[in-house]
């Protein structure tokens, strides 16, 4: 439907997969069956048959997809792996808690349940490395549950109490989606990458994901999306600035700058 919308015929692709596919795989121990790697934490729970997920949920059939790959949902306090896929509910397998239906409920229980998992050093998956949604006031995606239980698992481990640092607590969180390594490997495989180029909105996920991670040229979308509104308020260099002045996003300290820039994206 979005490829409609936006002009394409959908009968012109190839192929076309979601982060949600490849972490599917993931949770299946197959991710070679797709060409990318596994994660080996995700590969040795599988293989001593620790298979229990707490599930951070968008509600479209979160329990479904777990246990179509082999996982029983579970509370925190005997979960191997938590799995961050949407913003909406929170599902242990007993008890669905839904942020449109109790708001407050919501926040605390995510809360409570990183503080607990954060203890006990749980890995998270996360589906969509997406930290907002490109919607009046930019609310959260699932990546920015990642980011935030990363500070979770180094603040629960840091000094005095052990030697835990932001670099070591990232292990603990395997992001799927842009920017990371995963999803560019399984679209572009051996391909020649120069004649590959990176399109999107986003700085944090496209413009990282091309440049750094693919080392493919980038078109950065600028009037649309996500950064549409502080463009107009700052031009797209005060907007670049700013992101490359922030230490706290997936470029991790690197400085990225688009090879081309468009304001809109039309077919």
């Amino acid at each position: 439907k979005m490829l409609v919308k936006l002009g394409f015929n959908p009968s012109d692709f190839d192929n076309i997969i979601t982060s949600g596919d490849v972490s599917h795989t993931l949770l299946q121990n197959n991710a070679a069956s797709i060409g990318c790697q596994n994660w080996d934490i995700l590969t040795n729970l599988i293989d001593q048959k620790k298979q229990n997920v707490f599930v951070f949920g968008s509600g479209d059939e979160d329990e479904v997809y777990c246990t179509s790959a082999g996982w029983t949902l579970s509370t925190i306090d005997e979960a191997d792996l938590i799995l961050s896929r949407g913003t909406f509910t929170i599902n242990d397998g007993t008890t669905i808690i839904s942020k449109k239906e109790n708001e407050a409920e919501y926040w605390k229980v995510m809360e409570e349940s990183m503080v607990v998992a954060a203890k006990r050093k749980v890995p998270m998956l996360v589906s969509n490395p997406d930290k907002v949604r490109p919607e009046e006031g930019l609310p959260p995606m699932p990546g920015e549950i990642g980011s935030t239980y990363e500070r979770f698992v180094w603040t629960s481990h840091c000094s005095p109490v052990g030697d835990m640092t932001e670099e070591k607590a990232r292990a603990y969180v395997k992001y799927i989606g842009k920017p990371f390594r995963e999803v560019f490997d399984i679209a572009l495989g051996s391909d020649d990458r120069s004649r590959a180029i990176m399109v999107g909105d986003a700085l944090e996920t496209d413009v990282v994901g091309g440049s750094i991670t693919a080392g493919v040229d980038t078109l950065w979308v600028v009037n649309d999306g996500i950064h549409g509104k502080d463009v107009e308020e700052k031009g797209a260099d005060g907007v670049l600035d700013s992101f490359n002045g922030n230490e706290f996003t997936y470029a991790y300290g690197k400085k990225v700058v688009p090879r081309y820039l468009t304001n809109h994206f039309r077919w």
